[in-house]
Parts: structure tokens; C-alpha cells; sequence
């Protein structure tokens, strides 16, 4: 028996077999879950459907959570299909392209709006609507996913470091909206992976950190090597080990409320809220 025997988990984002979500999805579904998955558009629609075929999940149709109604008739479909919902994860973000590289000062008014609006609105969006369902199964568990850009200053993560710490504070309120109503919200901050969002980060992949390597032979080193270097057990960077998995299952089933908890391997740390805003 898994420890997601009987739930039943939405989750928003996967773009591919490379996504986070994706890692959540098997994992979640191993443990006993029924999962539903959606899409943005033809192109993922594409990616989207044969990987829920793979694992028996059903796939609830197309999603743009910048469209209200697309969420308002995404969650009356799973009302239908289950009368209820236990665990959404959230694993959306967006910002251009041309945002992620150079100086964080260029942002447009527009684009900063969008960042903003896709990468943390929409988890206030998705919670609000998912907000009855879960009530309808006593409570439930909102995941969401974030990054060290969030609090540090990333090189060229930028404008998507900003909707990160937007994210998080949402997390927070979110929390205290819904904890009332066994309702977690809570965030996972894993390292950085090959993923289709950050293929978007300019020399994400590729950076020089030769303040971290003066000891060792001079060239390019990828910005993932970096942080295997400074994580104890020097891994990181792979999907499989992201959170050791089992992290995201904690997350979702036992974690406190508006828990920020940042990963790497056997290296993590935790920010809570004052006790009296945090609930069981």
C-alpha cells in the first residue's frame, strides 16, 4: 500500500518527460493516487498525452491558467469524474526569454505584469477554485514549486526570481486562508535540473564559476556542476533524485503549512511562519 492510496491529485505543468511534474505525477501514482494531468495548446498536448497513457492517468483537457473559465471548467469536470480533490500541484511559470539573460533592469512593464501574472497568480487562481473540491474530500494539499532565485540573485534568473518570491508569499497567505479548512499549502525549492523552463535561462547551463573551481582544471564548467560540488553528497540535477522523491509525497500528505523547503541532496533547509500562523 502506498502512502497515496485513495487520493486524487491534479497537477498542472507537465510539459514533458523532463518536467518536474512529470517526477511528481510517477511518483504520486506509484504510491497509489489517481492522477489527472493538462495541457497548454497542441504542441504539449502532443507531449502530454502519451505520458498519462503510460501511467493510467486521465487527462482532463486543456488549461491556461491565465483563463478563468478554463479553470472554472477544469474543476467541474474533476467534481464530475470525482466529486472531490485531494492534492493540485502546481508547476507553472513563465517568463520571455529575452527577460532571462543580462540585466534584470530591461524588463518591460508588460512582461514584468506576465511574469507575475502566469508564474504566482495563477497558484492563487488554481487554490481559489480548487478550494471546494478539496472541501468536498475534508481537506486537502497544494503544492507548488519554487527556486533559490526566489531569495538569493541569480544570474539572468531575473524577472522569474521576483514572481519566485511573489510565489512564495502566496504560499504564505494561501496558507492562512486555508489551513482553517485542512486545506496545506506549501512550497519545494529543489536544485537546478534540465527542464524545458530552464532551458530558457541563459547560460544556465553553461556558466563559468571559477571561484568555485580554482582548484580544479580550467573551462567551462555547467552551473548544475556548481551546485553538485557544494551539495554534501555531491549530486543533484537529476530527476530521479530531485527531493528523493518521497519529499514531494511528504510535501503533499504531512508537511505543516506554508513550509518553503528547499532541496538538494542531504542538504535542506526550512523556513517556517510563526507558530501561530502555521496549522496543522
Amino acid at each position: 500500500m502506498g502512502i497515496a492510496d485513495g487520493k486524487r491529485a491534479l497537477i498542472v505543468g507537465v510539459a514533458n518527460d523532463k518536467s518536474l511534474a512529470w517526477s511528481i505525477a510517477q511518483e504520486l501514482r506509484a504510491q497509489g493516487a489517481e492522477i489527472a494531468l493538462t495541457y497548454q495548446g497542441e504542441v504539449l498536448e502532443k507531449r502530454v498525452r502519451p505520458l498519462a497513457e503510460s501511467i493510467g492517468a486521465l487527462v482532463v483537457g486543456e488549461l491556461d491558467v491565465t483563463n478563468d473559465i478554463q479553470i472554472g471548467l477544469t474543476m467541474a469536470e474533476l467534481r464530475e469524474l470525482w466529486g472531490g480533490l485531494d492534492m493540485l500541484v502546481h508547476a507553472v511559470a513563465f517568463a520571455d526569454r529575452e527577460d532571462l539573460r543580462d540585466r534584470f533592469l530591461t524588463v518591460s512593464r508588460g512582461n514584468f505584469a506576465k511574469a507575475l501574472e502566469i508564474s504566482a497568480y495563477s497558484l492563487v487562481a488554481l487554490a481559489r477554485a480548487a478550494e471546494p473540491l478539496m472541501e468536498a474530500r475534508g481537506g486537502g494539499a497544494i503544492l507548488t514549486l519554487s527556486y533559490l532565485g526566489a531569495v538569493r540573485a541569480v544570474p539572468n534568473y531575473n524577472v522569474m526570481g521576483v514572481a519566485k518570491a511573489a510565489l512564495e508569499a502566496c504560499v504564505r497567505y494561501l496558507s492562512v486562508d486555508l489551513g482553517a479548512k485542512n486545506i496545506r499549502v506549501n512550497a519545494l525549492s529543489a536544485g537546478p535540473a534540465r527542464t524545458l523552463s530552464s532551458s530558457a535561462i541563459h547560460d544556465f547551463h553553461s556558466m563559468q564559476h571559477d571561484h568555485f573551481f580554482e582548484s580544479l582544471s580550467s573551462g567551462e564548467t555547467e552551473m548544475r556542476d556548481v551546485f553538485c560540488f557544494a551539495a554534501p553528497l555531491w549530486l543533484l540535477g537529476r530527476l530521479a533524485e530531485l527531493a528523493v522523491l518521497h519529499r514531494y509525497m511528504q510535501a503533499l500528505l504531512q508537511e505543516r503549512n506554508a513550509v518553503i523547503r528547499q532541496i538538494a541532496e542531504s542538504w535542506e533547509w526550512q523556513r517556517y511562519l510563526p507558530p501561530a500562523a502555521q496549522r496543522e
